[in-house]
């Protein structure tokens, strides 16, 4: 068995753009977790046998709408919140990038349009403040698979 090639938390980048033409991408510090989600919605219909009715149908599956959800959490980051807080501000979603680069320096490359859903900071006595993002898609995400 070939051992797959994987990568680590450090190679796993969410970037937003700072809004200028041309755009430049940055990737807010602090992170501890990230996660990237892609979802469909789907619409379903129960498909009756015509042969045999008192069979039970089969569903069968059409997709209605595709998204896209950017979450992380981590340190709150004095550096970073200038970044999030335009992102916050503005009724406009923002660009962003997601890429895992691998070792032989190939990257998977999604790149769209996300709002700032929720922005949470939090702090407990004795820990360092914390801060949690939800980042939602705002149209179509492309992929590209760079060399």
């Amino acid at each position: 068995m070939a051992r797959p090639e994987t990568i680590k938390f450090g190679k796993f980048f969410v970037r937003l753009s700072d809004g200028a033409t041309p755009a430049v991408f940055t990737a807010p510090c602090g992170f501890t977790s990230k996660s990237f989600t892609r979802s469909k919605t789907l619409n379903s219909v129960q498909v009756p046998d015509c042969e045999f009715p008192d069979d039970a149908a089969w569903e069968e599956r059409d997709v209605q709408s595709m998204s896209a959800t950017i979450s992380g959490s981590g340190v709150l980051a004095k550096g970073a919140m200038p970044a999030w807080e335009q992102a916050l501000e503005s009724t406009d979603s923002v660009a962003a990038q997601i890429e895992f680069v691998y070792a032989d320096d190939t990257s998977d490359f999604y790149q769209g349009r996300f709002h700032i859903e929720s922005f949470e900071i939090n702090g407990s006595l004795g820990e360092r403040v914390q801060v949690s993002v939800t980042m939602q898609s705002d149209g179509e995400i492309t992929y590209e698979r760079t060399t």
